[in-house]
């Protein structure tokens, strides 16, 4: 079967249409009040590779759902007057994500280049994912 548009397609058009910060430009924002990290990653993938300190973990499945408010499973902390930026393993879902949220309006959302790989790789501050 022939995709009428592929993922990659699909990735490209939002990485040319979304705010892209790299490891460095997010790193320093870190621990900002004003700015939210937001992990759209399985939380399998949390327990695993483990998370940036202070992020808010939302995985892609309910990301829209968490943020509108009008959704019966909306979350407070995405009507909050922050920068959102978000990021994934590698950078794709979080971009794919970052376009559907500035679709939806949400007015500052960015996202990681290269995702959590990139920052771990970089040598950026990571944690055990917080337990229950």
């Amino acid at each position: 079967m022939r995709m009428k548009k592929g993922y990659k397609a699909l990735v490209d058009e939002a990485m040319a249409q979304v705010t892209t910060y790299s490891v460095e430009q997010a790193r320093a924002k870190l621990g900002d009040p004003d700015v939210c990290f937001v992990d759209v990653r399985d939380v399998r993938e949390l327990e695993r590779e483990g998370v940036i300190p202070g992020a808010v973990h939302a995985p892609r499945g309910m990301l829209e759902f968490w943020v509108d408010p009008e959704s019966p499973y909306h979350r407070p902390v995405f009507a909050e007057d922050k920068e959102f930026i978000l990021f994934c393993a590698a950078g794709w879902r979080s971009a794919l994500a970052t376009k559907t949220l500035q679709d939806m309006g949400l007015p500052r959302v960015a996202h990681i280049e290269g995702g959590f790989s990139a920052w771990k790789s970089a040598g950026a501050p990571v944690a055990d994912k917080p337990k229950k």
